[in-house]
């Protein structure tokens, strides 16, 4: 979108950015390039940690709280002619287009954006499932989830399922009692037996993956905080189909 930015000069660039799931050997060549280059990149602090040996110019740090106002000097430096680089977790594509629209209204003309290596990618290579054969949601976004929780309902036990739950009120077990909850009385019994992998830090040193069943799963739900999961808020929930 254009905007009138009241600032002199001629308006510079915008590219956003997938920095991956956090691991530096998974950011591709061209986000590199595009971190070196930029005047100023902007991202929340925890995203923006993992990439800043690769930031040739300023970085803008932000949480939920000055996100705006952050965003606002982020384009003021835009509208004065710099390059900017709004980074974004895994790939903008498939998660953080909260972020994204955010940023498309801050800043002066188009924001072009170069995709990153997802998470999801990484559990689907983990767990040797393909996309076509896989339904994705993910609850890592602000606001109502109703539309993204009838997708899951819908999907489970027909097709792979791959959920990024939200720290931390929508966490694995929350997810597994979701699916159980909702399925048909008939069908309960089937569904809790579906088999579920929870991948935690994917790509880092602390990789690790659970196995389980959607009923031993559901069996740890409730809660909204760190302390009432027993899973990291960096995790990738898998739910196999029940054809494999």
């Amino acid at each position: 979108m254009t905007s009138d930015s009241g600032v002199g000069g001629a308006a510079g660039s915008v590219t956003a950015v997938g920095i991956g799931p956090g691991n530096p050997a998974y950011v591709t060549g061209n986000v590199r390039d595009e971190l070196a280059r930029a005047d100023v990149v902007v991202g929340f602090e925890t995203v923006v940690g993992y990439v800043d040996q690769f930031v040739g110019g300023d970085i803008l740090t932000c949480g939920y709280d000055d996100e705006e106002a952050t965003l606002e000097r982020f384009g003021e430096r835009v509208a004065a002619g710099e390059h900017g680089v709004a980074a974004l977790m895994g790939d903008p594509n498939v998660s953080g287009h909260q972020f994204l629209d955010s940023v498309r209204e801050a800043v002066p003309g188009t924001v072009t954006v170069r995709p990153g290596i997802s998470s999801i990618q990484v559990a689907a290579s983990r767990a040797v499932v393909p996309f076509e054969e896989t339904t994705f949601v993910t609850l890592h976004r602000r606001g109502p989830l109703d539309d993204e929780l009838d997708r899951i309902a819908r999907a489970a036990g027909d097709r792979h399922l791959l959920v990024l739950p939200r720290p931390y009120d929508w966490m694995p077990e929350d997810i597994a009692a979701f699916l159980f909850d909702t399925a048909e009385s008939t069908d309960r019994t089937n569904r809790s037996e579906l088999r579920a992998t929870v991948y935690e830090h994917l790509t880092h040193d602390e990789e690790r993956s659970t196995e389980t069943t959607l009923g031993t799963l559901a069996a740890g739900s409730g809660g909204n905080g760190p302390e009432d999961s027993a899973f990291s808020d960096l995790s990738v929930v898998l739910v196999r189909g029940d054809q494999v």
